[in-house]
């Protein structure tokens, strides 16, 4: 654990409520966030045989939004 003096945070206040915020802190403070996000172990889904698939249900709201959707590209 680090332990930050007082003054030394006090003036990282200051200076940081004086100018606006820069990429390069931001990059700091992504740095700093990092270590507190688990990434989950990579899973590659297993292909499902087309004998297995028999079709799709669709609510008719569903099916209604979207047939009135554009096409791609539109």
């Amino acid at each position: 654990m680090t332990v930050i003096p007082k003054d030394v945070v006090l003036h990282r206040r200051a200076r940081a409520a004086e100018a606006p915020e820069s990429m390069e802190s931001l990059r700091g403070d992504c740095a700093r966030m990092a270590p507190h996000w688990a990434v989950p172990a990579a899973t590659a889904a297993a292909p499902v045989p087309p004998s297995l698939i028999h079709g799709i249900t669709v609510p008719p709201s569903s099916a209604r939004l979207i047939g009135e959707m554009s096409e791609y590209g539109d």
